[in-house]
């Protein structure tokens, strides 16, 4: 149990670890401190045996040598050679002071065993710089090298608790290999960042068989020191009995140090700054804060005593500098220069060449003829792209029908030039910020829409077309012109087109509030529903819309891709029908079939229409009835969910029909809110819309009067919340989960309460669902 609880506790600290090492940054050793010449103040020791020892730091305790009390260090002269240390009494001692660091000696935990397995003794470890201005680097690791045995170190920050650890395994010595510290033998965890206190302790594992294990491993050691300078030397190590004697002399715990726990703004705003003249203030990336002086670049020297850093005459150090030529000190720098007679860059070898004895005034004029021709060239260049821009302007314009466009609009037939305008390519890039992703309303079959910014700030839809063929120009200029034409408030409006780009630009009326398909059937993206009127009301501008395309427009026009996406709401939510990228224009009166290639989408094809490929407006009508069964269902023109057989809504709607069960997939709400006779004639009027003979289904204009006549229709006299209860456990058993899940778009009043009887509409549902 005890190993599960540290095995969960090591996870937790690796997790931990992990997120932390990703920002860490590692420290940059410097070693200006040590090489300066005025390393400690005047009268105070700056040397203890080999050891080094500059300012802010200080041998002696209070004896005013170090910039602080917590700078002391200690000299034990007594022992040969001598020792530094950090504390009084530490048997650990310093081997090295750098601008960021100290590495000290090291001390390490351990555990050894009998060849019986039985422990013989154990030493565990730990350090306090609690007060002090150390804390460990994270270049230490926290190792451990054994078998069958853990490790864990618990230690302290300044603001928590923090603790980890590693696991060793090794059955027999073939499982140990040297070079490796993953596991077997050896393994190794991260150093928590800003520990300034640690107790480490070596613990066996439980059901181990210690006495095979210990015959070639005899003792268990765990310490926190440098990673790159301790190498796992495999069986080698576990066989060494003076091990733990060799690591603590080899390998160094390194800990930085950082003047106080301020930032450079603070300190500096404090009488204690300790940064001298010619020197600059870095933050410590310590947890705890804290800063360091380093001096400028081009100057020497110790940054924390006065008179601060001095230049660096890099001229005397000619082996240090890359120069050959002539070397000046400057403050702070140098320069290098040619000898006089010469030019070049004194800095490279043989860079220096000698200069040509030509008159000033061949220069001047080689000089002033070499700039004349880059700027002829530089203008020609831009010259010659401006041409090639609007030639291949032009050509696009001509390609795409322009020149046939303009002949129209000058003819008494064609439109006026204020009702369509033919926009430049370079208005509609800036409309629309160049075409960028987030200026895109929608793609489709025949485009790409994207939103636009007129300078006059109208707001439009901008449609990229597909390629025209060559052979596409005469109609399609000629579908356009009359588009133009289209005078309807239920009709997106052509406002005009650019044709100065590879495929046309067609640029629309912009229209708010989405697609009727959106309203419909993405409720769960917070959308109110759609009431009953609403629909009703869309359902009939948009079949008034379609009739006018068919009837009352000056050449027929047969949309050929009705469905619920291309019924556009406004602010309003008046319905616009959109997208006539599919349309197929035919002489006003002549209703006969246009032999075509099959286009539009599934779920809404006329399937006479896809059986003989042969076009009429009542292919039309057909799309319309899948958008109202769309409307009093909510349901999908496609639904893999249903069987093969009603995958179509349209068959799906015609089978409840015939099978006596409208009720199964009409919309909860629609029957709730829908009189009777509405329900009655809207479900007749989709069947006979979606009958498979176009001949049986009616035309637009009479589909639009009796949509009209059916919104005249009042609400059910016998309304009433008496035996509201019986009537929704009748709809809920065919649709228990769609109640009202978002609030009605209505534009009538408060619905009342409900007065009428269950029988009574389980009589008009029966008769709506009477075969005609």
């Amino acid at each position: 149990m005890k190993i599960l609880i540290l095995l969960c506790h090591l996870c937790v600290t690796f997790s931990f670890f992990t997120s932390s090492d990703a920002n860490s940054n590692s420290t940059t050793e410097t070693y200006t401190l040590i090489k300066a010449t005025n390393l400690a103040k005047p009268g105070c020791p700056s040397r203890c045996g080999d050891v080094i020892v500059p300012y802010p730091f200080g041998i002696g305790n209070d004896t005013n040598c170090s910039i602080g009390h917590g700078f002391d260090l200690y000299c034990k002269n007594a022992i040969q050679p001598p020792k530094l240390s950090i504390h009084i009494n530490s048997y650990s001692s310093v081997k090295h002071i750098s601008d960021t660091t100290i590495r000290t000696s090291n001390n390490v935990a351990s555990r050894c065993y009998l060849p019986n397995g039985t422990i013989s003794y154990g030493v565990y470890i730990e350090g306090n710089f609690t007060g002090q201005p150390y804390t460990m680097s994270e270049v230490n690791k926290f190792t451990v090298i054994g078998c069958n045995d853990f490790a864990w170190l618990t230690s302290t920050t300044e603001s928590r608790n923090v603790s980890t650890g590693c696991m060793v395994f090794c059955s027999t010595p073939e499982d140990v290999v040297g070079g490796q510290c993953s596991g077997n033998g050896c393994c190794q965890s991260s150093i928590p960042e800003g520990i300034r206190y640690y107790k480490a302790h070596v613990s066996s594992m439980n059901g181990s068989d210690m006495s095979y294990t210990r015959s070639f491993n005899p003792c268990t050691y765990a310490f926190i020191g440098e990673e790159t300078a301790f190498k796992f030397n495999g069986m080698t190590d576990l066989n060494d009995t003076s091990l733990k004697e060799k690591i603590e002399a080899s390998v160094p715990k390194v800990l930085e140090w950082a003047i106080g726990n301020l930032s450079c703004v603070e300190a500096e705003a404090t009488d204690g700054f300790a940064c001298q003249a010619n020197s600059r203030c870095v933050n410590s990336t310590r947890e705890t804060g804290g800063y360091r002086c380093i001096c400028n670049e081009g100057y020497e020297g110790n940054p924390y005593l006065p008179p601060g850093c001095q230049d660096i005459d890099e001229c005397h150090y000619p082996e240090k500098i890359p120069c050959y030529g002539t070397c000046v000190n400057s403050v702070g720098n140098y320069t290098c220069k040619c000898k006089q007679g010469y030019s070049g860059d004194a800095k490279t070898p043989h860079g220096c060449r000698r200069k040509p004895i030509r008159p000033l005034v061949l220069y001047i004029g080689v000089g002033s003829g070499l700039l004349a021709i880059v700027i002829v060239l530089l203008v020609s260049y831009f010259m010659a792209k401006k041409k090639k821009l609007l030639i291949q302007r032009e050509k696009f314009f001509e390609q795409n029908g322009g020149v046939l466009l303009e002949e129209k609009l000058k003819t008494k037939s064609g439109v006026g030039v204020d009702s369509m305008k033919i926009f430049r390519s370079q208005e509609l890039e800036e409309a629309t910020n160049k075409y960028a992703e987030d200026k895109i309303l929608g793609r489709g079959g025949n485009g790409i829409v994207y939103r636009g910014n007129l300078p006059d700030n109208r707001v439009v839809a901008i449609k990229k077309s597909q390629r025209l063929d060559q052979g596409q120009r005469e109609q399609f200029i000629n579908e356009m012109v009359i588009l133009t034409q289209i005078n309807h408030q239920n009709v997106v409006q052509l406002l005009g087109c650019c044709l100065e780009t590879d495929v046309p630009l067609l640029v629309y009326e912009f229209v708010s509030n989405g697609t009727l398909h959106h309203h419909i059937h993405s409720r769960k993206s917070g959308i109110g529903r759609l009431s009953w009127e609403s629909r009703l009301r869309i359902a009939h501008e948009s079949a008034g819309a379609l009739a006018y395309l068919h009837s009352d427009a000056r050449m027929s026009i047969i949309h050929r891709d009705v469905k619920s996406s291309n019924i556009l709401l406004d602010d309003n939510y008046t319905a616009k029908i959109a997208d006539f990228g599919a349309s197929r224009l035919i002489p006003l009166g002549d209703h006969n079939q246009v032999s075509t290639l099959v286009q539009g989408t599934l779920g809404y094809l006329d399937p006479e229409y896809l059986r003989t490929g042969q076009l009429t407006d009542k292919s039309d009508v057909y799309s319309f009835g899948v958008v109202l069964a769309e409307l009093l269902t909510g349901k999908k023109p496609i639904a893999g969910e249903r069987c093969l057989a009603e995958q179509s809504l349209a068959t799906y709607f015609e089978n409840a029909m015939k099978e006596n069960r409208l009720l199964d997939i009409l919309e909860f709400e629609v029957v709730k809110e829908a009189t009777d006779e509405q329900l009655k004639k809207a479900c007749d009027l989709t069947c006979r819309c979606l009958d498979q003979l176009r001949e049986n289904r009616p035309s637009m204009k009479s589909v639009t009067i009796e949509l009209e006549t059916l919104r005249k229709f009042r609400k059910h006299p016998w309304d009433n919340r008496e035996n509201y209860n019986e009537m929704s456990s009748l709809m809920i058993e065919s649709k228990p989960n769609d109640l009202y899940e978002v609030p009605l778009i209505t534009n009538s009043d408060t619905f009342g309460e409900h007065t009428s009887s269950t029988t009574r509409m389980r009589d008009v549902i029966s008769e709506v669902q009477s075969p005609r």
